[in-house]
C-alpha cells in the first residue's frame, strides 16, 4: 500500500515541509481578495487584475529563476524561497495594524509570492528526483497530491471561521508563518546536496532561459501533456470566478452553501492521489494518464445547468467529486511522468518552464473568460469552458515513449 511505503527520514522532512506549508495556504484561501474587498474597499475590476496580474506578472518573474537555480543546490533555493514569501506576506499584517496597507502593497505581495511559489515548486521537483529513487517517485508524488487535498478540506473553512473571530488579515499571517516552518523543516534535513555540474556557458543564456520550453516541445510524450495541462488547468481556473458569481450573486446561494460545495468534493482528490499507484501498478502509467485525462474532462460542463437550492448544491458537488478525483489521480502520475521523462541536468528548466506557461495561461484564459462572461452571462462562459474541455484528451500522448534518463539519473543525496 503506497501511503505505508518508507521512503526515508529525509523524505519525512521534506513532506512535512511541505505539509505545513500546504496548510497555511489552505488556511490562506481566498484572503487577498477578502482582504482588497473588505479593507481596501476594491472594486471587481481590481479583484480581478489582483489575480490576474499576480499570477502573470509573477510567471514573468520566474522565468530567469528556472535556468538560474538548474546548476545549484536545490534545497538552499527551497529554503530562500520559503523566506522570501515569509517575507512578502507578513508584511501585510504588518502594514495592516500600522494603517499602511494599500492595493498597491497587495498587487506586489501577489507578484513575488506567484515567483517564489514556481521557483519553490521547480526545485523541489529536481530536489524530489534526487532524493527518491524512480521506482518510488509516484508514492511520493501522491503523498504530496493527497496532503493538498487534505488542505483544501480542512484550511478553508478553518479559515473563514478564524477570518470571522480574529480580523481579514489573521489568515494571512498564518500564511506566512507556515512559510518559516517549512524553511525550518527543510533545513532539518540535513543531507549534504551535491553541486551540479555546470554545462555550457558560465553565464545565463537566451539558450538557458528556452532549454526548458525546448525540451517540453520536442518531446513525444511531454509535449501533448503539457498542451493538454495548460489547456485544462485554463480552463477549469477560469471557471472559477465565474461559478461563484453564478452562485452567489444569480442563484443566491449562501456563503456557506459555496464553502460547502466545493469543500466536501476535495475528498475525492485524496481518494485518486491514494489510488494512483495502485492503478499504475495494475494499468500502466499511459493508461492511468489517458483514461483519468479523458474522466477529469466530462464533469465540469455539468456546472452549466445548477439551478437553485437543494438539487444544485447535490449537482455541484457529484460534479466537482468527479472532477477532483480524476485530477487527484491524474496530478501524481504526471508529476512522476515529467520526472520520468527529463534528464537530471535539465529537470529545474522544464518545471520552470511548465508552471510559468500554466500560470501565464490561467491569467489569460481568466481574463478571456472574465470578458465573455460580461459579454454573454457567467453561465454561458462556464458552458462553453466546459464544452471545449471535452476536446481537451484530443492532446493526450496517443503512444507510449520510454523514459529518458533510466541511466542518466543523478547521484543520490546523502
Amino acid at each position: 500500500m503506497a501511503g505505508r511505503r518508507a521512503l526515508g527520514r529525509q523524505f519525512g522532512w521534506l513532506w512535512a515541509a511541505y505539509a505545513v506549508s500546504a496548510y497555511g495556504t489552505g488556511l490562506g484561501f481566498g484572503a487577498f481578495p477578502l482582504i482588497a474587498v473588505v479593507v481596501l474597499h476594491s472594486g471587481p475590476t481590481q479583484v480581478a487584475a489582483l489575480a490576474a496580474a499576480g499570477r502573470a506578472v509573477g510567471a514573468v518573474v520566474a522565468v530567469p529563476l528556472g535556468p538560474w537555480m538548474e546548476f545549484r543546490r536545490k534545497r538552499p533555493v527551497m529554503v530562500a524561497m520559503d523566506l522570501v514569501r515569509f517575507t512578502a506576506l507578513i508584511s501585510v499584517p504588518a502594514a495592516f495594524v500600522l494603517g499602511w496597507l494599500s492595493f498597491a502593497q497587495l498587487l506586489v505581495v501577489s507578484v513575488v509570492v506567484a515567483a517564489a511559489d514556481i521557483a519553490f515548486k521547480t526545485a523541489s521537483g529536481a530536489y524530489l528526483k534526487a532524493l527518491v529513487p524512480p521506482a518510488d517517485l509516484l508514492v511520493a508524488n501522491s503523498r504530496f497530491e493527497s496532503t493538498t487535498w487534505t488542505a483544501t478540506v480542512v484550511g478553508p473553512p478553518l479559515g473563514g471561521a478564524a477570518i470571522g473571530l480574529l480580523g481579514p488579515v489573521t489568515t494571512v499571517l498564518a500564511d506566512a508563518l507556515s512559510y518559516l516552518l517549512s524553511a525550518l523543516g527543510l533545513r532539518a534535513i540535513g543531507s549534504s546536496e551535491p553541486c551540479p555540474a555546470r554545462t555550457g556557458a558560465p553565464r545565463l543564456t537566451a539558450s538557458d532561459l528556452l532549454a526548458g520550453w525546448r525540451h517540453i516541445l520536442t518531446h513525444p510524450t511531454l509535449r501533448p501533456l503539457f498542451f493538454n495541462s495548460i489547456t485544462v488547468n485554463g480552463l477549469i481556473m477560469a471557471s472559477q470566478p465565474l461559478l461563484a458569481v453564478l452562485l452567489l450573486d444569480h442563484l443566491g446561494f449562501a456563503p456557506w452553501q459555496y464553502g460547502l460545495v466545493f469543500a466536501i468534493p476535495c475528498v475525492g482528490g485524496l481518494v485518486g492521489s491514494r489510488l494512483a499507484r495502485r492503478l499504475v501498478a495494475r494499468f500502466g502509467q499511459r493508461k492511468v494518464l489517458l483514461t483519468a485525462g479523458v474522466l477529469r474532462a466530462c464533469w465540469p460542463v455539468g456546472l452549466a445547468f445548477v439551478r437553485p437550492g437543494v438539487p444544485g448544491i447535490v449537482l455541484i458537488i457529484v460534479v466537482q467529486l468527479g472532477l477532483v478525483t480524476c485530477c487527484g489521480v491524474f496530478n501524481p502520475v504526471l508529476a512522476t511522468c515529467r520526472l520520468d521523462h527529463t534528464a537530471p541536468d535539465r529537470v529545474a528548466r522544464t518545471l520552470s518552464a511548465w508552471s510559468v506557461s500554466s500560470s501565464t495561461s490561467i491569467a489569460a484564459v481568466t481574463a478571456a473568460w472574465g470578458l465573455l462572461a460580461a459579454l454573454t452571462s457567467p453561465r454561458t462562459a462556464i458552458a462553453l469552458a466546459g464544452v471545449l474541455l471535452l476536446a481537451s484528451p484530443l492532446l493526450l500522448p496517443l503512444r507510449e515513449n520510454a523514459p529518458q534518463n533510466a541511466a542518466e539519473r543523478a547521484p543520490g543525496l546523502t
